[in-house]
Protein backbone atom coordinates (compact mmCIF):
# COMPACT_ATOMS: atom_id res chain seq x y z
CA UNK A 1 0.00 0.00 0.00
CA UNK A 2 1.45 3.01 -1.43
CA UNK A 3 0.01 5.56 1.18
CA UNK A 4 -0.07 3.30 4.51
CA UNK A 5 2.05 4.84 7.86
CA UNK A 6 4.17 2.48 10.15
CA UNK A 7 2.65 5.26 12.51
CA UNK A 8 0.30 8.44 12.75
CA UNK A 9 1.47 10.62 15.38
CA UNK A 10 -1.26 12.73 16.79
CA UNK A 11 0.29 15.88 18.23
CA UNK A 12 3.46 18.53 17.33
CA UNK A 13 5.08 19.06 20.59
CA UNK A 14 8.06 17.87 21.81
CA UNK A 15 6.65 14.41 22.81
CA UNK A 16 5.36 13.95 19.00
CA UNK A 17 8.28 15.39 17.45
CA UNK A 18 11.44 12.67 19.23
CA UNK A 19 9.03 10.54 18.34
CA UNK A 20 8.79 10.81 14.75
CA UNK A 21 12.74 11.76 14.55
CA UNK A 22 13.16 8.21 16.20
CA UNK A 23 10.68 6.37 14.16
CA UNK A 24 11.79 8.07 11.07
CA UNK A 25 15.52 7.26 11.70
CA UNK A 26 14.74 3.82 12.02
CA UNK A 27 13.32 3.79 8.66
CA UNK A 28 9.57 3.96 9.45
CA UNK A 29 7.24 5.44 7.63
CA UNK A 30 5.81 8.72 10.21
CA UNK A 31 3.58 11.60 9.73
CA UNK A 32 2.95 13.83 12.65
CA UNK A 33 -0.44 15.76 12.10
CA UNK A 34 -1.03 18.92 14.25
CA UNK A 35 -4.29 20.99 14.54
CA UNK A 36 -2.36 24.23 15.85
CA UNK A 37 1.25 24.56 15.43
CA UNK A 38 4.31 22.74 15.52
CA UNK A 39 6.27 22.79 18.48
CA UNK A 40 3.12 22.53 21.09
CA UNK A 41 2.65 25.03 24.44
CA UNK A 42 6.42 25.47 25.02
CA UNK A 43 6.50 28.04 21.91
CA UNK A 44 4.86 30.81 24.03
CA UNK A 45 7.75 30.52 26.59
CA UNK A 46 10.73 32.72 25.68
CA UNK A 47 13.27 31.32 28.20
CA UNK A 48 14.19 27.61 28.11
CA UNK A 49 17.17 27.10 31.16
CA UNK A 50 16.21 23.86 32.16
CA UNK A 51 16.83 21.66 29.09
CA UNK A 52 19.91 19.60 29.73
CA UNK A 53 22.80 20.46 27.07
CA UNK A 54 20.63 23.59 26.34
CA UNK A 55 22.14 26.60 28.22
CA UNK A 56 19.46 29.02 26.94
CA UNK A 57 16.97 29.27 23.77
CA UNK A 58 13.41 30.18 23.60
CA UNK A 59 10.78 27.23 23.58
CA UNK A 60 10.31 28.06 19.54
CA UNK A 61 13.68 27.65 18.84
CA UNK A 62 14.31 24.77 20.46
CA UNK A 63 11.11 22.53 19.27
CA UNK A 64 11.84 24.31 15.84
CA UNK A 65 14.97 22.38 15.78
CA UNK A 66 13.25 19.14 17.05
CA UNK A 67 10.80 19.37 13.84
CA UNK A 68 13.90 20.06 11.57
CA UNK A 69 15.95 16.85 12.90
CA UNK A 70 12.59 14.76 12.35
CA UNK A 71 12.27 16.24 8.77
CA UNK A 72 15.86 15.63 8.02
CA UNK A 73 15.57 11.82 8.38
CA UNK A 74 12.64 11.56 6.27
CA UNK A 75 9.45 12.34 8.83
CA UNK A 76 6.32 13.76 7.15
CA UNK A 77 3.85 16.96 8.98
CA UNK A 78 0.26 17.75 8.16
CA UNK A 79 -1.27 20.51 9.63
CA UNK A 80 -5.26 18.91 10.21
CA UNK A 81 -7.53 17.92 13.22
CA UNK A 82 -8.15 14.59 13.62
CA UNK A 83 -11.84 14.04 14.17
CA UNK A 84 -11.90 10.12 14.61
CA UNK A 85 -10.28 6.97 14.98
CA UNK A 86 -10.71 3.49 14.08
CA UNK A 87 -8.42 1.12 16.08
CA UNK A 88 -10.60 -2.15 14.97
CA UNK A 89 -8.36 -3.99 12.47
CA UNK A 90 -4.72 -4.56 11.55
CA UNK A 91 -4.92 -1.29 9.46
CA UNK A 92 -5.76 1.65 11.29
CA UNK A 93 -8.03 4.37 10.08
CA UNK A 94 -6.83 8.13 11.40
CA UNK A 95 -9.93 10.72 9.94
CA UNK A 96 -9.09 14.06 9.99
CA UNK A 97 -10.35 17.46 8.38
CA UNK A 98 -7.56 16.83 5.63
CA UNK A 99 -8.31 13.35 4.85
CA UNK A 100 -7.90 9.85 6.01
CA UNK A 101 -4.61 7.88 6.56
CA UNK A 102 -3.93 4.52 6.95
CA UNK A 103 -1.22 2.91 9.35
CA UNK A 104 -0.21 0.69 12.27
CA UNK A 105 -0.14 1.79 14.76
CA UNK A 106 -0.91 5.33 16.79
CA UNK A 107 0.73 7.57 18.83
CA UNK A 108 -1.42 10.24 21.28
CA UNK A 109 0.90 12.91 21.88
CA UNK A 110 -1.96 16.37 21.66
CA UNK A 111 -1.06 17.98 24.73
CA UNK A 112 -3.59 19.87 27.07
CA UNK A 113 -5.20 23.01 26.95
CA UNK A 114 -5.67 25.87 29.42
CA UNK A 115 -8.25 25.26 31.95
CA UNK A 116 -10.71 27.58 32.98
CA UNK A 117 -11.59 28.24 36.80
CA UNK A 118 -15.61 28.82 36.17
CA UNK A 119 -15.90 31.93 38.52
CA UNK A 120 -18.68 34.55 37.38
CA UNK A 121 -18.25 36.11 34.55
CA UNK A 122 -15.32 34.45 33.27
CA UNK A 123 -16.51 33.48 30.26
CA UNK A 124 -18.82 36.81 29.67
CA UNK A 125 -15.67 38.82 29.56
CA UNK A 126 -13.22 36.32 27.52
CA UNK A 127 -10.96 38.89 25.26
CA UNK A 128 -12.67 42.13 27.06
CA UNK A 129 -10.65 41.78 30.43
CA UNK A 130 -10.19 38.04 31.00
CA UNK A 131 -7.07 36.25 28.75
CA UNK A 132 -5.73 32.92 28.74
CA UNK A 133 -2.01 33.77 27.10
CA UNK A 134 0.42 36.89 28.91
CA UNK A 135 2.30 36.66 24.79
CA UNK A 136 -0.68 37.03 23.07
CA UNK A 137 -2.21 39.34 25.35
CA UNK A 138 0.20 41.16 27.52
CA UNK A 139 0.84 44.79 25.55
CA UNK A 140 -3.28 45.61 25.93
CA UNK A 141 -2.41 46.05 29.22
CA UNK A 142 0.37 47.85 29.27
CA UNK A 143 0.23 50.35 32.19
CA UNK A 144 -2.53 49.30 33.64
CA UNK A 145 -2.89 46.67 36.48
CA UNK A 146 -3.44 42.93 35.96
CA UNK A 147 -4.36 40.23 37.85
CA UNK A 148 -2.89 36.56 38.02
CA UNK A 149 -5.12 33.42 38.85
CA UNK A 150 -3.25 30.17 39.41
CA UNK A 151 -0.36 28.64 41.76
CA UNK A 152 1.60 26.39 39.39
CA UNK A 153 4.38 26.86 36.98
CA UNK A 154 2.65 28.52 34.21
CA UNK A 155 1.35 31.17 36.38
CA UNK A 156 4.70 32.20 38.35
CA UNK A 157 6.75 32.57 35.26
CA UNK A 158 3.44 34.39 33.09
CA UNK A 159 3.27 36.83 36.24
CA UNK A 160 6.79 37.48 35.65
CA UNK A 161 6.60 38.11 32.10
CA UNK A 162 3.73 40.53 32.56
CA UNK A 163 5.69 43.05 34.09
CA UNK A 164 7.16 43.96 30.67
CA UNK A 165 3.86 45.72 30.45
CA UNK A 166 1.82 46.14 33.32
CA UNK A 167 2.16 48.99 36.10
CA UNK A 168 1.61 45.91 38.86
CA UNK A 169 0.71 42.32 39.10
CA UNK A 170 -1.19 40.71 41.83
CA UNK A 171 -1.11 36.77 41.82
CA UNK A 172 -4.25 35.39 43.44
CA UNK A 173 -3.58 31.74 44.49
CA UNK A 174 -5.88 29.39 46.05
CA UNK A 175 -3.87 27.27 48.27
CA UNK A 176 -0.80 28.31 50.70
CA UNK A 177 1.52 29.30 47.89
CA UNK A 178 2.89 28.35 44.39
CA UNK A 179 3.33 24.76 43.67
CA UNK A 180 6.11 24.86 41.22
CA UNK A 181 9.81 24.52 41.62
CA UNK A 182 11.31 27.30 44.11
CA UNK A 183 13.78 28.26 40.98
CA UNK A 184 10.84 29.34 39.04
CA UNK A 185 8.38 30.56 41.91
CA UNK A 186 11.82 32.74 43.43
CA UNK A 187 11.62 35.47 40.68
CA UNK A 188 7.84 35.84 40.90
CA UNK A 189 7.82 36.19 44.75
CA UNK A 190 10.52 38.69 44.96
CA UNK A 191 9.90 40.98 41.90
CA UNK A 192 8.92 44.31 43.04
CA UNK A 193 6.06 44.75 40.93
CA UNK A 194 4.45 41.89 41.81
CA UNK A 195 2.34 41.38 44.57
CA UNK A 196 1.06 37.78 46.28
CA UNK A 197 -1.89 36.74 47.87
CA UNK A 198 -2.30 33.07 49.24
CA UNK A 199 -5.32 31.75 50.04
CA UNK A 200 -7.51 33.61 48.37
CA UNK A 201 -9.84 32.96 45.31
CA UNK A 202 -11.96 35.07 42.58
CA UNK A 203 -15.80 35.05 43.27
CA UNK A 204 -16.92 37.15 40.45
CA UNK A 205 -15.77 39.19 36.85
CA UNK A 206 -18.66 42.23 36.52
CA UNK A 207 -18.66 45.23 34.50
CA UNK A 208 -20.94 46.69 31.65
CA UNK A 209 -19.45 45.94 28.01
CA UNK A 210 -16.08 45.41 29.55
CA UNK A 211 -14.24 44.12 32.82
CA UNK A 212 -14.97 46.30 35.59
CA UNK A 213 -14.47 45.21 38.38
CA UNK A 214 -13.00 42.10 40.47
CA UNK A 215 -14.30 40.97 43.91
CA UNK A 216 -12.06 38.51 45.28
CA UNK A 217 -11.80 36.59 49.31
CA UNK A 218 -9.65 35.69 51.39
CA UNK A 219 -10.54 32.39 52.37
CA UNK A 220 -8.90 32.36 56.24
CA UNK A 221 -10.50 35.41 57.50
CA UNK A 222 -13.78 35.79 54.71
CA UNK A 223 -12.88 38.87 53.93
CA UNK A 224 -14.17 40.10 50.21
CA UNK A 225 -11.96 42.43 48.61
CA UNK A 226 -12.78 44.28 45.08
CA UNK A 227 -10.56 45.81 42.97
CA UNK A 228 -11.94 48.93 40.23
CA UNK A 229 -9.12 50.47 38.06
CA UNK A 230 -8.70 54.41 38.38
CA UNK A 231 -11.10 56.06 35.81
CA UNK A 232 -11.10 55.79 32.51
CA UNK A 233 -8.52 53.07 32.69
CA UNK A 234 -9.12 48.74 31.94
CA UNK A 235 -7.22 46.46 33.58
CA UNK A 236 -6.56 42.69 32.86
CA UNK A 237 -7.02 38.97 34.52
CA UNK A 238 -4.99 36.29 33.35
CA UNK A 239 -5.92 32.74 33.78
CA UNK A 240 -3.44 30.50 34.18
CA UNK A 241 -5.26 27.50 36.21
CA UNK A 242 -3.52 24.27 34.95
CA UNK A 243 -4.65 22.34 31.48
CA UNK A 244 -7.02 19.70 30.53
CA UNK A 245 -5.05 17.15 28.90
CA UNK A 246 -6.27 16.11 24.98
CA UNK A 247 -7.95 12.84 25.10
CA UNK A 248 -11.67 13.55 24.12
CA UNK A 249 -10.52 11.55 20.79
CA UNK A 250 -10.20 8.25 22.66
CA UNK A 251 -12.52 8.52 25.17
CA UNK A 252 -14.62 5.28 24.83
CA UNK A 253 -11.18 3.54 22.73
CA UNK A 254 -9.12 3.85 25.51
CA UNK A 255 -8.68 4.01 29.53
CA UNK A 256 -8.73 7.15 31.39
CA UNK A 257 -8.38 8.28 34.69
CA UNK A 258 -10.95 10.65 36.68
CA UNK A 259 -9.05 13.71 35.10
CA UNK A 260 -9.38 12.68 31.71
CA UNK A 261 -5.34 11.65 31.41
CA UNK A 262 -5.22 8.73 29.21
CA UNK A 263 -3.77 5.50 31.37
CA UNK A 264 -0.65 3.75 30.56
CA UNK A 265 2.39 1.48 31.08
CA UNK A 266 5.94 1.66 31.43
CA UNK A 267 6.27 1.61 27.44
CA UNK A 268 3.70 3.81 27.02
CA UNK A 269 0.96 1.58 25.42
CA UNK A 270 -2.48 2.24 26.47
CA UNK A 271 -5.17 -0.26 26.87
CA UNK A 272 -6.08 -0.43 22.92
CA UNK A 273 -3.80 -2.47 21.24
CA UNK A 274 -1.58 -0.02 18.64
CA UNK A 275 -2.16 3.26 20.66
CA UNK A 276 0.44 4.13 22.89
CA UNK A 277 0.47 7.85 24.34
CA UNK A 278 3.24 10.36 25.53
CA UNK A 279 3.54 13.54 26.95
CA UNK A 280 1.01 15.90 28.80
CA UNK A 281 -2.19 13.27 27.87
CA UNK A 282 -0.50 10.99 30.13
CA UNK A 283 -0.68 10.71 33.89
CA UNK A 284 2.98 11.90 35.22
CA UNK A 285 4.40 14.11 38.37
CA UNK A 286 6.09 16.61 35.82
CA UNK A 287 5.33 17.77 32.70
CA UNK A 288 7.82 19.67 30.62
CA UNK A 289 9.64 19.17 28.24
CA UNK A 290 12.31 16.84 28.98
CA UNK A 291 9.40 14.63 30.24
CA UNK A 292 7.68 14.63 27.00
CA UNK A 293 10.98 13.72 24.74
CA UNK A 294 11.43 10.67 27.04
CA UNK A 295 7.74 9.72 26.72
CA UNK A 296 8.23 9.90 22.73
CA UNK A 297 11.20 7.83 22.71
CA UNK A 298 10.14 5.11 24.77
CA UNK A 299 6.93 5.22 22.57
CA UNK A 300 8.72 5.21 19.31
CA UNK A 301 10.75 2.36 20.19
CA UNK A 302 8.06 0.56 21.08
CA UNK A 303 6.20 1.30 18.01
CA UNK A 304 8.98 0.41 16.06
CA UNK A 305 8.61 -3.05 17.43
CA UNK A 306 4.81 -3.14 16.81
CA UNK A 307 4.98 -1.95 13.38
CA UNK A 308 7.59 -5.03 12.46
CA UNK A 309 5.19 -7.07 13.80
CA UNK A 310 2.53 -5.79 12.12
CA UNK A 311 4.44 -5.99 8.50
CA UNK A 312 5.37 -9.38 9.07
CA UNK A 313 1.69 -10.39 9.65
CA UNK A 314 -0.06 -8.43 7.44
CA UNK A 315 2.85 -8.83 4.49
CA UNK A 316 2.35 -4.72 4.04
CA UNK A 317 5.28 -2.56 3.82
CA UNK A 318 5.10 1.06 4.40
CA UNK A 319 7.01 3.31 1.65
CA UNK A 320 10.65 3.24 3.84
CA UNK A 321 11.41 7.78 4.51
CA UNK A 322 14.85 8.63 3.02
CA UNK A 323 16.36 11.76 3.92
CA UNK A 324 17.72 12.50 0.63
CA UNK A 325 14.48 12.26 -0.77
CA UNK A 326 13.73 16.03 -2.53
CA UNK A 327 11.16 17.58 -0.61
CA UNK A 328 9.91 14.61 1.91
CA UNK A 329 8.97 16.78 5.04
CA UNK A 330 9.79 20.10 3.61
CA UNK A 331 6.95 22.22 5.23
CA UNK A 332 4.52 23.87 2.74
CA UNK A 333 1.69 26.84 4.16
CA UNK A 334 0.41 24.51 6.82
CA UNK A 335 3.63 22.67 7.28
CA UNK A 336 2.42 19.71 5.26
CA UNK A 337 5.13 17.66 2.80
CA UNK A 338 5.73 18.26 -0.93
CA UNK A 339 3.59 15.82 -2.48
CA UNK A 340 0.48 17.97 -4.59
CA UNK A 341 -2.77 17.48 -2.27
CA UNK A 342 -5.65 15.83 -3.39
CA UNK A 343 -3.99 12.74 -5.76
CA UNK A 344 -4.56 10.26 -2.87
CA UNK A 345 -5.33 10.17 0.49
CA UNK A 346 -1.26 10.24 1.61
CA UNK A 347 -0.85 13.14 -0.62
CA UNK A 348 0.46 16.58 0.87
CA UNK A 349 1.06 19.84 0.12
CA UNK A 350 4.16 22.51 -0.72
CA UNK A 351 6.38 23.77 1.60
CA UNK A 352 6.13 27.24 4.23
CA UNK A 353 6.31 26.23 7.98
CA UNK A 354 9.00 27.94 9.84
CA UNK A 355 8.44 30.84 8.35
CA UNK A 356 7.26 32.76 11.07
CA UNK A 357 9.72 34.81 13.48
CA UNK A 358 8.25 33.72 16.67
CA UNK A 359 7.63 36.87 19.54
CA UNK A 360 9.30 39.06 16.75
CA UNK A 361 6.96 41.88 14.92
CA UNK A 362 7.56 40.69 11.88
CA UNK A 363 9.18 37.41 10.01
CA UNK A 364 11.01 39.89 7.42
CA UNK A 365 14.51 41.01 8.11
CA UNK A 366 15.15 45.51 7.24
CA UNK A 367 17.33 46.58 4.81
CA UNK A 368 19.82 46.89 6.67
CA UNK A 369 20.18 43.21 7.49
CA UNK A 370 20.65 42.50 3.87
CA UNK A 371 17.72 41.41 2.73
CA UNK A 372 13.78 40.35 3.20
CA UNK A 373 13.15 36.91 3.64
CA UNK A 374 15.42 34.58 4.49
CA UNK A 375 17.16 31.78 2.36
CA UNK A 376 14.83 29.13 4.09
CA UNK A 377 12.03 30.83 3.27
CA UNK A 378 12.68 31.76 -0.09
CA UNK A 379 13.07 27.91 -0.97
CA UNK A 380 10.08 27.38 0.75
CA UNK A 381 8.09 29.94 -0.79
CA UNK A 382 9.33 29.39 -4.30
CA UNK A 383 8.16 25.61 -3.54
CA UNK A 384 4.58 26.94 -2.53
CA UNK A 385 4.16 29.16 -5.65
CA UNK A 386 4.84 26.14 -8.19
CA UNK A 387 1.75 24.74 -7.02
CA UNK A 388 -0.71 27.82 -7.39
CA UNK A 389 -2.89 26.81 -10.24
CA UNK A 390 -3.04 30.61 -11.05
CA UNK A 391 -1.85 33.74 -11.20
CA UNK A 392 -2.49 36.53 -8.29
CA UNK A 393 -2.77 40.42 -8.51
CA UNK A 394 -1.12 41.84 -5.42
CA UNK A 395 -3.11 45.56 -5.27
CA UNK A 396 -1.38 47.73 -2.88
CA UNK A 397 -2.64 50.45 -0.84
CA UNK A 398 0.15 52.97 0.47
CA UNK A 399 0.59 56.60 2.02
CA UNK A 400 3.77 58.09 3.20
CA UNK A 401 4.09 56.23 6.80
CA UNK A 402 7.64 53.75 6.97
CA UNK A 403 5.12 50.63 7.45
CA UNK A 404 3.39 51.36 3.85
CA UNK A 405 7.18 51.42 2.45
CA UNK A 406 7.86 47.90 4.49
CA UNK A 407 4.74 46.51 3.06
CA UNK A 408 5.58 47.70 -0.26
CA UNK A 409 9.43 46.04 0.26
CA UNK A 410 7.63 43.14 1.18
CA UNK A 411 5.11 42.56 -1.79
CA UNK A 412 8.10 43.58 -4.10
CA UNK A 413 10.42 40.80 -3.27
CA UNK A 414 7.71 38.18 -2.74
CA UNK A 415 6.35 39.20 -6.47
CA UNK A 416 9.96 38.58 -7.15
CA UNK A 417 10.35 35.05 -6.37
CA UNK A 418 7.59 34.20 -9.02
CA UNK A 419 5.64 35.12 -12.40
CA UNK A 420 2.62 34.41 -10.70
CA UNK A 421 2.13 37.26 -8.65
CA UNK A 422 1.92 40.73 -10.00
CA UNK A 423 1.61 44.19 -7.88
CA UNK A 424 -0.15 46.90 -8.72
CA UNK A 425 0.03 49.97 -6.58
CA UNK A 426 -3.30 52.03 -6.25
CA UNK A 427 -3.41 56.27 -6.89
CA UNK A 428 -4.95 57.28 -3.64
CA UNK A 429 -5.32 60.86 -5.19
CA UNK A 430 -9.08 60.07 -5.61
CA UNK A 431 -10.03 58.78 -2.14
CA UNK A 432 -13.84 58.70 -2.95
CA UNK A 433 -12.74 56.14 -5.84
CA UNK A 434 -10.39 54.01 -3.72
CA UNK A 435 -12.34 51.03 -1.81
CA UNK A 436 -10.23 51.67 1.66
CA UNK A 437 -10.45 54.36 3.59
CA UNK A 438 -7.12 56.45 4.36
CA UNK A 439 -7.63 54.93 8.47
CA UNK A 440 -7.00 51.42 7.07
CA UNK A 441 -4.22 52.40 5.48
CA UNK A 442 -1.63 50.34 4.28
CA UNK A 443 -3.22 47.41 3.04
CA UNK A 444 -2.59 44.72 0.43
CA UNK A 445 -5.89 43.15 -1.45
CA UNK A 446 -5.68 39.34 -3.02
CA UNK A 447 -7.17 39.89 -6.56
CA UNK A 448 -7.18 37.09 -9.15
CA UNK A 449 -6.01 37.20 -12.54
CA UNK A 450 -9.12 39.37 -13.78
CA UNK A 451 -8.64 42.01 -11.42
CA UNK A 452 -11.87 40.85 -9.17
CA UNK A 453 -11.03 40.87 -5.81
CA UNK A 454 -10.65 37.87 -4.02
CA UNK A 455 -12.20 39.25 -0.72
CA UNK A 456 -8.92 38.55 1.10
CA UNK A 457 -6.76 41.30 2.46
CA UNK A 458 -4.46 42.39 5.02
CA UNK A 459 -4.13 45.60 6.48
CA UNK A 460 -0.62 46.38 8.02
CA UNK A 461 2.31 43.62 6.86
CA UNK A 462 2.12 40.26 6.98
CA UNK A 463 4.83 39.37 9.31
CA UNK A 464 5.76 37.00 12.57
CA UNK A 465 2.82 34.17 12.76
CA UNK A 466 0.87 35.51 10.19
CA UNK A 467 3.15 35.25 7.34
CA UNK A 468 2.45 31.81 6.98
CA UNK A 469 -1.32 32.36 7.22
CA UNK A 470 -0.68 35.05 4.23
CA UNK A 471 0.80 32.66 2.29
CA UNK A 472 -1.70 29.90 2.77
CA UNK A 473 -4.70 32.37 1.38
CA UNK A 474 -2.61 33.32 -1.78
CA UNK A 475 -2.58 29.52 -2.38
CA UNK A 476 -6.39 29.06 -1.53
CA UNK A 477 -6.88 32.22 -3.75
CA UNK A 478 -4.97 30.67 -6.64
CA UNK A 479 -6.09 27.40 -6.52
CA UNK A 480 -6.07 24.28 -5.67
CA UNK A 481 -6.65 25.18 -1.94
CA UNK A 482 -6.71 23.30 0.90
CA UNK A 483 -9.65 20.60 0.42
CA UNK A 484 -12.51 20.54 2.48
CA UNK A 485 -14.80 17.74 3.51
CA UNK A 486 -17.97 17.88 2.19
CA UNK A 487 -20.05 18.52 5.29
CA UNK A 488 -18.00 22.34 5.71
CA UNK A 489 -18.61 22.21 1.55
CA UNK A 490 -21.86 21.97 2.08
CA UNK A 491 -22.53 24.02 5.53
CA UNK A 492 -19.95 27.20 3.52
CA UNK A 493 -22.92 26.77 0.16
CA UNK A 494 -25.55 28.02 2.70
CA UNK A 495 -23.89 31.52 3.11
CA UNK A 496 -26.04 33.03 0.57
CA UNK A 497 -25.61 36.75 2.14
CA UNK A 498 -22.94 39.22 2.37
CA UNK A 499 -20.90 38.42 5.25
CA UNK A 500 -17.69 41.19 5.95
CA UNK A 501 -15.34 39.18 8.36
CA UNK A 502 -12.08 41.63 10.24
CA UNK A 503 -10.17 39.67 11.93
CA UNK A 504 -8.05 41.23 14.47
CA UNK A 505 -4.60 39.98 15.41
CA UNK A 506 -1.36 40.63 17.13
CA UNK A 507 1.71 39.81 15.12
CA UNK A 508 3.02 37.85 18.33
CA UNK A 509 0.24 35.98 18.76
CA UNK A 510 0.40 31.77 18.40
CA UNK A 511 -3.02 31.23 18.62
CA UNK A 512 -4.28 34.11 15.23
CA UNK A 513 -2.98 31.85 12.26
CA UNK A 514 -6.07 29.24 12.93
CA UNK A 515 -8.68 32.20 12.43
CA UNK A 516 -7.42 33.64 9.77
CA UNK A 517 -6.65 30.58 7.84
CA UNK A 518 -9.93 29.89 8.59
CA UNK A 519 -11.70 32.50 7.83
CA UNK A 520 -9.46 33.25 4.86
CA UNK A 521 -10.20 29.96 3.79
CA UNK A 522 -14.18 30.77 2.98
CA UNK A 523 -13.91 33.74 1.89
CA UNK A 524 -11.82 32.17 -1.16
CA UNK A 525 -14.37 30.07 -1.39
CA UNK A 526 -17.66 31.69 -1.38
CA UNK A 527 -18.10 35.05 -3.31
CA UNK A 528 -20.50 36.58 -0.50
CA UNK A 529 -17.20 36.42 2.35
CA UNK A 530 -14.75 38.67 2.44
CA UNK A 531 -11.88 38.41 5.36
CA UNK A 532 -9.62 41.58 6.31
CA UNK A 533 -6.68 40.69 8.53
CA UNK A 534 -6.11 43.97 10.93
CA UNK A 535 -2.74 44.33 12.75
CA UNK A 536 -3.99 45.65 15.85
CA UNK A 537 -0.82 47.54 16.64
CA UNK A 538 -1.06 49.63 14.40
CA UNK A 539 -5.10 50.64 14.31
CA UNK A 540 -5.61 50.98 17.68
CA UNK A 541 -9.18 52.73 16.52
CA UNK A 542 -10.40 48.90 15.99
CA UNK A 543 -9.48 47.58 19.55
CA UNK A 544 -11.48 50.87 20.66
CA UNK A 545 -14.49 50.68 18.88
CA UNK A 546 -14.79 46.57 19.61
CA UNK A 547 -13.34 46.87 23.01
CA UNK A 548 -10.69 44.48 22.27
CA UNK A 549 -8.47 43.29 24.95
CA UNK A 550 -8.16 40.11 23.53
CA UNK A 551 -6.67 38.33 20.44
CA UNK A 552 -7.88 36.94 18.12
CA UNK A 553 -10.80 38.80 17.66
CA UNK A 554 -13.42 38.19 14.76
CA UNK A 555 -16.01 40.88 13.57
CA UNK A 556 -18.63 40.31 11.51
CA UNK A 557 -20.05 42.70 9.75
CA UNK A 558 -18.99 45.67 11.50
CA UNK A 559 -19.82 44.64 15.16
CA UNK A 560 -23.24 42.63 14.14
CA UNK A 561 -21.10 39.43 16.15
CA UNK A 562 -17.90 40.14 17.56
CA UNK A 563 -16.21 36.62 19.25
CA UNK A 564 -13.26 35.72 20.74
CA UNK A 565 -10.35 33.10 20.47
CA UNK A 566 -8.88 30.29 17.98
CA UNK A 567 -11.50 28.47 15.33
CA UNK A 568 -11.35 26.50 12.86
CA UNK A 569 -13.22 26.80 9.14
CA UNK A 570 -16.25 24.79 10.39
CA UNK A 571 -16.94 26.61 13.66
CA UNK A 572 -16.34 29.81 11.55
CA UNK A 573 -19.31 28.51 9.03
CA UNK A 574 -21.72 27.61 11.51
CA UNK A 575 -20.91 30.73 13.47
CA UNK A 576 -21.82 32.94 10.09
CA UNK A 577 -24.94 30.71 9.49
CA UNK A 578 -25.93 31.38 12.85
CA UNK A 579 -26.77 35.30 12.83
Amino acid sequence: MKELYDVVVIGGGPAGLTAALYLARARYRVVVVEKEQFGGQIVITEEVVNYPGVERTSGRALTESMRRQAQNFGAEFLLAEVTELDMSADIKKVKTSRGESSCFGVLLAAGAHPRKVGFQGEEEFRGRGIAYCATCDGEFFTGRDVFVIGGGFAAAEESVFLTKYARHVTVLIRGDGFKCAPSVAEPALNHEKITVLTNTEVIEASGESTLECLRYRKNVTGEIMEYRPPEGENFGVFVFAGYEPATDLVRGIAECDERGYIVTDRLQKTSCDGLYAAGDVCIKPLRQVVTAVGDGALAATELERYAAAMQKKTGLHPEQPSAERPGRGAADPEGQTSAVPGENAGSREPGATGMSSGKTENAVKTAEEGGIFTPEMTAQLRSVFDKMSSPLILELYLDDTPLSMELKSYAEELAGLTGKIQLKNIRLSDPDSVPVKAEDLPCVRVCRANGEWSGLAFHGVPGGHEFTSFVLGLYNTSGPGQPLDEKTLEDLGKISRTVNMKILVSLSCTMCPELVTAAQRIAAENPFVTAEVYDLNHFPALKDRHQVMSVPCLVINDGEKVVFGKKNVGQVVELINSL
